[in-house]
């Protein structure tokens, strides 16, 4: 799609940004679409439909990543965030992820799930998104009249020098050859797209669930439309020469440009697909008008369009399903676990680079190492912590932390048995 100039290219993709997200959140609420959800029927039913819609949604946007990056329609390499950085900060993915699934679980839901939960009439789910706001923001901008941040108090001095330096990319194709990744990356992405479609569609119980199925396809076909809207999408004709989106909004580029005499590139430019911790943190930059990731904080971004296109998909639905429904606290209690929930998962989706959006479908739709790793971590740590609570709330006072540690760690076979001293349940 052809632009005379970088403003209705910026507004539209802005706006297509939003829209898509609309269709998101939509699908998820009708769809009951879940990632803290699906961790939950796996762990405490044994059911694992909600899990397959989330896997389904992964393969898709795999499929879908794979085949047009191989078609030169876009590319992640410069994504935002830079999922395939060379910087492979495994420890960050790892601390990140199982902080954001502890968090996602005393918070009712991940990051995408907040914001369906506010559509939804959800007023402690608005209470999490700011105290998620916060943390994400001051993870990587500084505390007002100091240069700290939480990350570079808390995190950088003893989790960056375990990084490990690639000398390319750090997804799967490039990684088994990175000569010839082009073409690695379309193999990897067909053999892990099919492996996952094998494992969803092979249960017959899944295969009956239109829900899980729209859920999970839709969801996926979401990621991939916001990486063709920001990756593939625009060409802005300017001074004789074609230019992408990302291209023109590039320092080289823009300063040559008229646009520049109005002031600095807007922030948020790139290929990008849906993510929600961070821009919810962006939130926080745009209403204190300071900086976000080195740029003005005044000015909308891709992530933040997506985030409100997320509550009026979600609202719309409520409204149409009559479900739409005003919800408190129920006691203290329940406030600081949402409060603790808030905390964690907004330090720990920016150290991670996502939550179950960003990084287990998003992330992983560029076949990242880190994104994988991201997935898994966030996943174990809503796990273990739903086993805790369980062990808990059965023995009660019985149950110490440590013992209702040690029996949720021995059920899922990581510790022997021997050394449990309560029950299994």
């Amino acid at each position: 799609m052809n632009f005379e100039n970088f403003a209705s290219a910026h507004s539209t993709i802005l706006w297509l940004a939003f829209g898509i997200a609309v269709i998101m959140g939509v699908v998820a609420n009708k769809t009951n679409f879940c990632t803290m959800g699906a961790v939950s029927d796996l762990v405490n039913m044994g059911d694992k439909g909600r899990i397959r819609a989330w896997l389904l949604a992964m393969a898709v946007a795999i499929l879908g990543v794979s085949i047009l990056e191989y078609m030169d329609i876009f590319s992640t390499d410069g994504s935002r965030p830079p999922y395939r950085a060379s910087n492979f900060a495994w420890l960050e993915y790892v601390i990140g992820g199982f902080l954001f699934g502890i968090g996602m679980t005393f918070g009712s839901g991940c990051g995408n799930k907040t914001l369906i939960r506010i559509g939804g009439g959800n007023i402690k789910s608005i209470f999490v998104f700011i105290v998620i706001s916060i943390c994400a923001y001051f993870m990587i901008n500084p505390f007002p009249g100091t240069d700290d941040t939480i990350y570079s108090l808390i995190f950088y001095p003893w989790t960056n020098p375990t990084s490990v330096a690639f000398t390319g990319p750090q997804d799967i194709g490039a990684l088994i050859s990175a000569d010839n990744k082009t073409m690695m990356r379309l193999i990897a992405g067909l053999v892990v797209a099919t492996g996952l479609m094998y494992f969803v569609f092979k249960d017959s119980d899944f295969r009956s669930s239109f829900d899980n199925k729209l859920g999970g396809a839709v969801i996926g076909l979401c990621v991939i439309g916001a990486w063709y809207v920001s990756g593939g999408m625009a060409a802005i004709m300017a001074e004789g020469e074609t230019y992408s989106w990302t291209a023109y909004a590039s320092t080289d580029v823009w300063s040559l440009m008229p646009e520049a005499e109005k002031g600095a590139a807007p922030s948020g430019i790139g290929p990008q697909s849906y993510t929600f911790i961070n821009p919810i943190g962006e939130m926080t930059g745009y209403l204190v008008g300071s900086n976000v990731d080195g740029m003005r904080g005044t000015t909308m971004t891709f992530g933040m369009m997506a985030v409100f296109g997320v509550i009026v998909g979600s609202l719309l639905w409520s409204l149409v399903s009559k479900s739409f429904r005003i919800e408190w606290f129920v006691n203290a209690r329940d406030f600081v676990n949402h409060l603790i929930g808030g905390i964690l998962m907004g330090i720990g989706g920016v150290l991670a680079l996502g939550c179950t959006i960003g990084q287990a479908v998003t992330g992983v739709s560029t076949l990242a190492v880190g994104s994988f790793l991201a997935f898994i971590s966030i996943v174990f740590g809503s796990a273990l912590t739903m086993k805790i609570q369980y062990y808990k709330m059965v023995y009660e006072d019985e149950a110490t932390f440590m013992k209702a540690l040690v029996a949720s760690l021995a059920d899922m076979k990581l510790l022997p048995n021997s050394m449990r001293s309560l029950e299994a349940v």
